[in-house]
């Protein structure tokens, strides 16, 4: 007989009820039809912009007109025209130490510090390492490659020197060795290669440098050294005249030593460039080395010389100079940053010819700068590359993609007016390559908020990057005169008007911006400039306490009501008598409590003079908190705007705030413990490492005395017993290295919330939440359904004084409960079926709760600048696992609700184009009422641990998914992908998911990027379209893509670099130099170096890796019929201009037989009839 069990009944029962609900779940699901699948989505990096991280070395083609930057990480950089960029990466990471192109044949050698080289196939659009070569025993200092040669020197530093043949990577067995090319006589080691180069004019001679100071000219073909050149003094770099009998050298001394190839046993000059020249004749004192020189020739007049480095030691801090020597002149150009590297670019690639300089580029550790040596002071090229990312500290980044068309034209016509002037007339110099035929037209725009309080716009539009518009915030506020002053207010060390978070309305072009001083500017876009005015201010004190005076009635069970009459803005006659007699330094005086406390005080001072302000973003309204009771305020964690509404919400861990910015007045000022209601089941509890006194059972009274409400009343910590944050721990370190650099005080004692401050026209107001206003307006007093339980908070121990640890005073700083996200939009306030949506905004805490405010907006546009508006508390929505982090709405065919918005027009304009542009103003049609007891919206949220989407009205979980349970999501966004929408992630573990809207079904989860960096965690965000970037690099930004249809059309948008260019001519030796000799000689290294004459190198020394794009490569450079005809005709032109060379040559010769043939019969005819005796 069959055993019976009970356990299976009941997990049948239980799979039974699962399966039941999965049903009515799919049900629900096929509600609501999606189109997004997996196939839709791919994820890949697309490109880099900014400046390459610690650039190490530079090289330059000058027929392709390609420059090449690399980097101490191992990256390499390519730049040619402006928008055509490229970056790879050689997988060790080891520091680039030299790079070398191979002219005008698409191909780059990269020497790395790991003593291995590598050649790159540029022929293809995302270049490829052909082949490798790590070298076993000798460390690699220097490469040399001549000019249409594939045999490549490597010197050691061992002082040997080693031959490549860059077409096959094998070496040569010819070798110089050190000890064979200094003189036998010598005892100590030359040291390591410094320099290698060919004599222009005889390329069998091979010049030599060692860092002791002794030069050696080699003979290829004898194997021996002709001559060597010995100085005293190290060598840091050697250059040649163009017709190969001097050349110069650079000295750690600061002197310039030139010779005469053929008299070694002195140099011919002496120099040094910044000595000074003692009166009696001694030689100069010393100076800085001089790391670089060049030495460049010119038909028509004296050469350059280039150098870098040479300052006397006298010159303590100034900065790094370029000095350019041509003929009697001198001149010193300061570099802001120290310079890594320069090149002289010339007009041939030819060194045996007179060079040509037309232009020296400057490679910088934080910047590139090319400077025109054809004009008078040399000034330098504009830049068109987005290099100046970095110029201050990148703070916070928001990315926007298919943006309103006329947008990238506005921005871009009020910022060409801040250009710099002074700049060459001429041409950017480096205009190699071409751009992509990508099929991507819409707008793109990056904003980035940098730490000296500049905002940047970008154009990202077709994977290009250009700055738009630049936008300075910390004009808005009195600079800090001395040290005192600026540690009197500021809560952080350095960098006060650092960004912290944006937010921009691109169809309003309203833009909302929070700095870490705790304030918020808003500002408006107009293409016309404002007259000069004050600066409107607003002064916000929130604390997390409650106060006896402004607390809610307890009496009895209440619903979420109306607020009561907001008093719109104060007028100049509404001023208190007592706001004369408060301090103020252009607004912003101080009000020190009884005890020498700071209080009322804000963190930067408003600037006291009227602003005047230029077209492009004018500030609108300022709005600052002030220190409470000696405690400053806490940084703003979120924010939103409505141009709609006319509103800004913002939040922190003490709670949010409400701005009217068009009445300019505070609407609503609550702790977060305050936006929940009487019954609401996810009431936060204090948890905080503090001991706890005896729970209060009421709110505080007044009879308790002064300090009661100190005790008592303390903000909503989120517990660390709370079963959703089973990773508290690990997620608060993260959280500590995320913040921003401050300085905060390590008390959180306050006092009760009591008043917050109006400042328009530089005046103060002042409203009290006791419901006695200190003017005539009515104060802003809000009804929210609250309960006893509501205020049963853990109180301070009295056993910790101002002077605890700092540990458990930042334990006890993260365990508040902070606002971090609010959303706009137009949905039902109640959760009864007959209701009708309306404008609200949803506010999202770092401990997952989710509550809706209701707006009450007054009837008509002509009635909003004169009647309050009122808002009220919905109660909680939703409660989810970790902090807040987007919300959205979808309407029910799962389309998103985008929140409204007012069109903009120019606030500068006429009052005929203002009234015409105000009578079209709209929101978006409301979404349709709740019909038949059925959801018509969605409400999608998701947190740092998981997503929910919730049907509205009836505020009922439709769908819920775990994201992760190990890690948690930095950044979330619900973007819009191929027609419909899906939720974008990117985790701290670095995965990047995508989930469905509304069933979220995983679409995309992939390991793209482990959180290496906070500076990723800073800056990561996604954009409509399947597109997202992140600061990769102090000074760099990686935009990646996650959909797959620009991941098949990338190879198309990406720019390339090689284009099929004729060779430059080579310079006409004339016909003596032909007919006699004494041109440029040439030599058949392949005689030399090959392995018949040579032999085999050691199987030792070095190992040949080929390389991944090897085979690919070569199918890349070699396939496509144009490539191929383009490559024949390149053929056929130098197979042609070879045979014309030896045409000439031919007829050179038969010239001079016709010649010699007359002269002869002339001689001939003159004397065959004489006797020889009459000769």
């Amino acid at each position: 007989m069959k055993k019976f069990n009970i356990r299976k009944v009941l997990d049948g029962l239980t799979s039974s009820s699962s399966s039941a609900a999965h049903t009515g779940a799919a049900k629900e699901n096929d509600a609501v039809p999606e189109s997004l699948q997996s196939e839709h989505f791919q994820l890949c990096k697309t490109v880099r912009h900014g400046f390459p991280h610690q650039p190490s070395s530079m090289a330059f083609d000058p027929v392709q007109k390609i420059l090449a930057v690399g980097t101490l990480n191992g990256a390499l950089r390519l730049f040619g025209r402006a928008g055509v960029e490229c970056y790879c990466q050689h997988e060790s990471g080891a520091g680039v130490i030299q790079l070398q192109f191979l002219i005008n044949e698409g191909a780059l050698v990269s020497a790395l510090a790991d003593d291995s080289i590598h050649l790159w196939n540029l022929r293809q659009k995302i270049p490829a390492i052909l082949h490798s070569l790590k070298f076993n025993r000798e460390r690699i200092t220097y490469c040399h490659l001549p000019f249409q040669s594939k045999w490549l020197y490597i010197g050691t530093e061992r002082g040997n020197i080693h031959i490549v043949n860059v077409e096959s990577f094998t070496l040569s067995g010819y070798v110089i060795m050190w000890n064979k090319a200094i003189e036998l006589s010598t005892k100590t080691h030359p040291g390591p290669v410094v320099h290698i180069s060919d004599n222009p004019m005889d390329e069998g001679k091979l010049l030599i440098g060692y860092e002791c100071g002794v030069v050696v000219l080699w003979d290829l073909k004898s194997k021996k050294a002709d001559y060597r050149y010995n100085y005293d003094e190290a060598i840091h770099s050697v250059d040649w005249h163009h017709e190969g009998k001097q050349f110069v050298c650079s000295h750690s001394d600061g002197t310039l030593t030139t010779w005469n190839i053929r008299t070694p046993a002195k140099p011919t000059q002496i120099i040094t460039p910044h000595g000074k020249q003692p009166k009696d004749g001694k030689k100069p004192e010393p100076c800085k080395p001089i790391l670089k020189v060049e030495y460049k020739t010119t038909r028509a007049g004296d050469p350059f010389m280039v150098l870098s480095g040479g300052l006397s030691y006298d010159t303590v801090g100034r900065r790094a100079c370029l000095t350019v020597m041509h003929g009697k002149s001198t001149a010193v150009l300061e570099m802001d940053f120290p310079i890594v590297d320069f090149l002289t670019l010339c007009e041939t690639p030819y060194p045996n010819d007179f060079q040509e300089p037309y232009a020296v580029v400057v490679l910088l550790e934080r910047d590139l700068v090319v400077i025109d040596l054809g004009q008078i002071g040399y000034p330098i090229f504009e830049n068109p590359y987005p290099l100046s990312i970095h110029e201050s500290p990148v703070t916070c980044c928001e990315y926007f993609a298919d943006c309103p068309a006329e947008l990238i034209p506005a921005l871009y016509s009020v910022g060409s007016r801040q250009k710099r002037q002074g700049y060459s007339k001429k041409d950017w110099p480096i205009n190699g390559g071409n751009w992509g035929q990508g099929t991507q037209s819409y707008p793109e725009i990056v904003i980035t908020g940098h730490a000296d309080g500049t905002i940047k716009f970008w154009d990202a539009s077709a994977l290009m990057l250009q700055v738009l518009y630049k936008l300075k915030t910390a004009k808005v506020f009195e600079k800090a005169r001395g040290k005192e002053e600026k540690a009197n207010t500021d809560i952080v060390d350095e960098d006060p008007f650092a960004i912290q978070t944006l937010c921009w309305c691109p169809e309003s072009r309203m833009l909302c911006v929070a700095g870490v001083s705790a304030h918020v500017i808003v500002y408006r876009f107009s293409k016309q400039e404002a007259a000069a005015a004050n600066v409107q201010l607003l002064e916000v004190r929130m604390q997390c306490e409650l106060s006896d005076t402004d607390s809610p009635d307890t009496g009895g069970e209440q619903t979420p009501t109306q607020a009561s009459s907001v008093p719109p803005s104060p007028q100049e006659g509404d001023a208190p008598a007592t706001a004369s007699s408060q301090p103020s330094a252009g607004g912003n005086g101080s009000n020190p409590s009884s005890d020498g406390q700071r209080d009322n005080m804000p963190c930067l001072q408003v600037r006291s003079s009227p602003l005047k302000q230029s077209p492009g973003y004018q500030v609108e309204l300022v709005v600052q908190l002030v220190w409470v009771g000696g405690e400053p305020p806490q940084p703003i964690t979120s924010l939103a705007i409505n141009s709609s509404y006319g509103l800004v919400v913002f939040g922190n861990s003490n709670g949010m705030a409400v701005v009217d910015y068009l009445q300019q007045t505070l609407l609503l000022n609550l702790g977060t413990s305050e936006l929940y209601g009487a019954s609401e089941p996810y009431q936060r509890q204090p948890c905080s490492p503090r001991k706890a006194r005896q729970p209060s059972g009421a709110l505080c009274d007044s009879s308790d005395g002064p300090n009661a409400a100190e005790e008592r009343c303390k903000s909503p910590n989120s517990g660390s017993t709370s079963p959703c944050n089973s990773d508290d721990e690990r997620k608060a370190k993260f959280i500590k290295k995320a913040r921003m650099s401050r300085k905060i005080s390590s008390s959180n004692e306050h006092k009760p919330n009591t008043e917050c401050h109006s400042s328009p026209s530089r005046k103060r107001f002042y409203y009290t939440h006791t419901g006695t206003p200190t003017s005539s307006r009515k104060s802003v007093k809000l009804a929210f359904p609250t309960a006893n339980s509501d205020h049963n908070m853990n109180s301070k121990d009295n056993s910790f004084s101002r002077s605890r640890s700092s540990s458990v005073t930042s334990i006890d700083r993260e365990s508040r409960e902070a606002v971090c996200a609010f959303c706009f939009c137009e949905t039902f306030p109640r959760k009864s079926a007959d209701g009708v949506p309306g404008p609200c905004v949803l506010v999202g805490t770092s401990q997952g709760s989710v509550m809706l405010l209701a707006i009450s907006l007054p009837p008509g546009d002509d009635q909003r600048l004169i009647q309050p508006v009122g808002i009220s508390s919905c109660g909680t929505v939703a409660r989810l696992k970790g902090g807040i982090l987007t919300m959205a709405l979808l309407d029910a065919a799962g389309a998103a609700l985008p929140a409204s918005y007012e069109p903009w027009y120019d606030p500068n304009a006429s009052d005929e184009e203002k009234e015409k542009e105000r009578s079209r103003w709209r929101r978006p049609a409301s979404p349709p009422s709740s019909q038949e007891g059925h959801d018509s919206q969605f409400a999608v949220l998701c947190s740092e641990k998981q997503a929910k989407v919730v049907a509205v009205p009836s505020q009922t979980r439709v769908h819920k998914h775990n994201i992760t349970e190990s890690s948690f999501v930095l950044r979330a966004d619900v973007v819009q992908m191929a027609g419909a929408n899906c939720i974008a992630c990117f985790c701290a573990n670095g995965h990047i998911m995508t989930l469905s809207l509304p069933s979220l079904r995983p679409l995309l989860d992939v390991n793209y990027l482990p959180l290496t960096d906070m500076r990723i965690a800073r800056t990561f965000c996604f954009s409509s379209l399947g597109q997202a970037l992140y600061l990769t690099s102090p000074t760099e930004v990686q935009r990646i893509t996650y959909s797959q249809e620009t991941c098949d059309n990338l190879q198309e948008m990406l720019s390339e670099l090689f284009t099929p260019v004729e060779t430059p001519e080579a310079p006409n030796r004339g016909f003596f130099k032909g007919l006699f000799g004494g041109g440029a000689q040439s030599l058949d290294r392949e005689d030399l170096f090959g392995e018949t004459a040579s032999g085999k190198a050691s199987r030792s020394l070095a190992q040949h890796i080929p390389g991944p794009g090897n085979m690919e490569g070569m199918k890349g450079a070699a396939s496509g019929v144009v490539g191929d005809l383009a490559r024949a005709r390149v053929a056929l032109d130098e197979r042609g201009q070879k045979l014309g060379e030896l045409e000439e040559r031919t007829a050179a010769m038969m010239s001079s037989a016709e010649s010699f043939s007359k002269h002869a019969h002339d001689m001939m005819q003159k004397y065959k009839d004489k006797k020889w005796y009459q000769l």
